[in-house]
């Protein structure tokens, strides 16, 4: 076949992310909080007694127990390089029970519970416990070899060409087994995937998100942009990874270097165009805001989970 075809490998997202039953044409996004932008217009999570309770329950973890590479995202993002034999960090962190047990697997999993609360209108930890005591249907098996083939670190990127239509059939059967790959892992039971020092990350990430909600709600309507503003509810995903980042820097302490890279890496993964661009200078305008403030003062004297 003499004329090229393109293929656009990044089509492809984690199904639990967007598999959560989208508002009608109705009510578009009815419950989002994102479309009261502004607190004073939508207050998504109640305060008080939720926020104490869990914070109170949830145990720090120490620098033993999870060790990360930090690198600079203080830069612009560049196009990402595949995974390589000696790249250790591209490979699922696996523990001795067969279960994730790198903060990224944290991260992503609480982004997909703060991503399905904002689409029902809930609270993110209520929802979160409401998934781990999830009753499982009766002879469910998960196959745990899937989390050795499952990759964090598998990023969409520009369309490829190819010469033959051979080549884009072998292309998108390769994407449509990473997919279900992803669809099993993401749906599965937190407990069967999850170790539980990660799913107590999670947690801890949750209720930060929780906690400093309406404050940096105001941030975001500062540092965003204007297409991103306008139209909020088209954003639910990158406005998350901005609530988890800039939750995890003021309320864990997490040194932002790590906390921004991750957020780039989150959103080179499940956004399109711009956003990781884009979240990569938020973030860094946010940081730059703390510092200016003395806000990280407090924050330094912090026990980090990633530190």
């Amino acid at each position: 076949m003499e004329a090229a075809s393109s293929v656009l490998l990044s089509s492809s997202k984690p199904h639990l992310l967007f598999n959560s039953s989208k508002p009608s044409s109705s009510s578009p996004f009815g419950k989002c909080p994102f479309l009261g932008f502004l607190p004073q217009s939508f207050r998504p999570f109640p305060p008080g007694s939720l926020v104490r309770a869990a914070s109170a329950a949830a145990s720090p973890l120490s620098l033993g127990e999870v060790v990360e590479k930090p690198t600079d995202s203080l830069s612009p993002p560049s196009s990402p390089s595949p995974p390589t034999s000696s790249s250790k960090e591209f490979l699922p962190k696996i523990d001795k029970t067969g279960r994730f047990c790198s903060p990224r697997a944290a991260r992503e999993l609480a982004l997909s519970i703060l991503y399905a609360a904002c689409l029902e209108g809930s609270d993110p930890v209520r929802l979160f416990e409401k998934r781990m005591n999830f009753r499982r249907e009766p002879g469910y098996r998960f196959d745990s070899t899937l989390l050795t083939k499952y990759n964090h670190m598998s990023f969409g990127g520009s369309p490829v060409t190819v010469e033959t239509a051979e080549e884009a059939e072998e292309l998108m059967r390769i994407d449509d087994k990473e997919s279900a790959i992803e669809a099993e892992v993401l749906s599965a039971p937190p407990k069967l995937v999850y170790s539980k020092l990660i799913l107590r990350f999670t947690r801890r990430l949750l209720v930060a998100v929780v906690e400093k909600w309406n404050s940096h709600v105001l941030v975001i309507e500062k540092v965003a942009p204007d297409n991103w503003k306008n139209v909020p509810a088209g954003r639910i995903l990158e406005l998350s990874i901005l609530h988890l980042a800039m939750s995890e820097i003021t309320v864990l302490g997490t040194r932002h270097q790590i906390v921004i890279n991750e957020a780039v890496d989150m959103a080179k993964r499940f956004c399109d165009g711009t956003a990781p661009r884009i979240i990569n200078g938020c973030l860094r305008t946010f940081f730059n805001g703390l510092e200016e403030d003395g806000k990280l003062l407090g924050l330094r004297n912090k026990r980090s989970p990633l530190r």
